[in-house]
């Protein structure tokens, strides 16, 4: 278990519905980042006209500066120009793709780079405005397009450091800055441009894992609801055929007794009352004793609840095994909701998976609260991934994407569901929605350990976990 996974149980639907939820999740993620609307860049290249022009203004007329307004007013309203070109050509709510918004951030940067260049180069202290355009890209865009951005902006600010105009200064004065100076201002630019980049790249990135391993979440969940539903309706169904069944197999007995038992209507009768009865015996068998009436969910004893999930893993060459630690006489009855059968299930999936030869699922309780512990005699979680653990796209198994040294830009794409490492995450986050906390381990002995806890009356209280303030 040195990995996490991002498999659900070995069900083949539910093997369907992860490669489903691994395409739906990526979608959404390549979907949600990398695509910036239209109106979002304009408002804020409008913002910057305005600064610009209220910039230009005051030191032209205001402090009476003398500086190339032409050529300022020429960049100024080129970048007017095309916000007004952009509001005819798209509609306001137009999502740019990465390209689009890269070649409309570039111009931003070599806009800036002119206005610079006629007031000083980086002497200007709006030379800080360099960082702007870029944490945007970095924000919105993928990886590769930052990069490009980036290096942009380094070249801009490079060349304004050495090739530039007169700061603007009051007439029959200059102001000369020391080389060295203007040194430490270009380094503290570009270091700037850096660090700020690499901080909202880095953001966006863990804000769009964390939106999509919840959507995942979302999709699992849904999932088990409409697995609950069905089964209701099924057994709403069983109970409601069984009572005309009833009817037809008595009425059939009757008209069996009355007809010559060599007649060719006694034999029909026969055959008739043998498919009541088949049918009965189909309903009875979806009309489970343990279910209750439709839109409730069961409560059943913890050691049940955990056969039951464990039945499903088995028989695959490792040894599952359930022991119960508690007080036998006071076993908690706990509820059967979709986030325990879902979390606990994908917990002893992932054990079983790593496990050399053995999974033991182990149970305990006291007045305080529920412990379960979810044990397996494989090689133990990767150190690198046991310090993550829980996070959305934490794994090492195989995949086009994971989480590391190498990892992919914030709207890189990936395929499929495996190696994503949605599974302990949508687990974790399952099991947290009805009051437990999950928590992983190494053992000293050998093998990982995942152990949950719930305070009682989380699991086994008056109401079903998530609804008890509603009722």
């Amino acid at each position: 278990m040195d990995e996490v996974t991002a498999d659900t149980p070995e069900r083949p639907e539910a093997r369907g519905w992860a490669r489903a939820t691994g395409r739906s999740v990526g979608v959404a993620f390549r979907g949600a980042r990398g695509r910036v609307r239209l109106r979002t860049l304009s408002n804020l290249r409008w913002l910057a006209i305005g600064g610009q022009s209220s910039a230009l203004f005051i030191v032209y007329f205001g402090l009476n500066y003398r500086l190339p307004i032409w050529g300022c007013l020429i960049a100024i309203v080129s970048s007017a120009l095309l916000n007004i070109a952009l509001a005819v050509l798209y509609p306001p709510t137009h999502r740019l793709t990465n390209r689009e918004a890269t070649y409309y951030l570039a111009f931003d940067v070599l806009q800036l780079g002119a206005l610079l260049y006629l007031t000083g180069g980086i002497q200007n202290p709006f030379a800080l405005m360099f960082l702007a355009p870029v944490v945007i890209a970095a924000a919105t865009l993928n990886l590769g397009n930052t990069l490009i951005l980036g290096a942009l902006a380094f070249v801009a600010v490079s060349v304004i450091a050495v090739v530039h105009a007169p700061l603007p200064w009051a007439a029959n004065e200059q102001l000369l800055l020391p080389v060295l100076y203007q040194g430490g201002i270009w380094a503290s630019l570009v270091i700037g441009i850096g660090f700020t980049s690499i901080y909202a790249w880095r953001i966006a990135s863990e804000a769009a894992r964390m939106q999509a391993g919840l959507a995942a979440t979302q999709l699992a969940l849904a999932r088990e609801h409409r697995l609950s539903a069905l089964g209701a309706l099924a057994t709403a169904a069983a109970h409601e055929l069984g009572t005309p069944l009833g009817t037809i197999a008595v009425v059939a007995r009757e008209l069996e007794r009355v007809l010559p038992p060599a007649s060719p209507e006694a034999e029909d009768v026969r055959l008739l009352r043998a498919e009541a009865e088949r049918c009965r015996g189909i309903l009875t068998r979806l009309a489970r004793p343990e279910e209750s009436v439709l839109g409730a969910a069961e409560r059943l004893p913890l050691g049940a609840l955990l056969d039951e999930i464990a039945n499903e893993h088995r028989g695959g060459g490792v040894e599952i095994r359930v022991t119960m630690g508690g007080d036998k006489g006071q076993e908690p009855k706990v509820w059967r909701v979709p986030e325990v059968l879902h979390g606990l299930g994908n917990f002893i999936a992932n054990a079983a998976d790593f496990a050399q030869s053995e999974v033991c699922v182990r149970a305990d309780w006291n007045a305080s609260e529920l412990r379960l512990r979810v044990e397996d005699d494989g090689t133990g979680f990767d150190p690198e991934i046991l310090e993550r653990i829980g996070e959305p796209y934490v794994t090492s198994r195989p995949g086009t994407y994971a989480l590391g040294d190498t990892e992919l830009g914030p709207s890189d794409t990936f395929t499929g569901h495996q190696g994503m490492g949605l599974g302990f995450f949508i687990a974790k986050t399952l099991i947290e929605q009805t009051g437990g906390q999950v928590r992983a381990r190494n053992r000293d002995t050998g093998g990982a350990e995942v152990s949950i806890r719930w305070p009682r009356g989380a699991l086994d209280g008056e109401h079903r976990p998530g609804v008890a303030e509603e009722v």
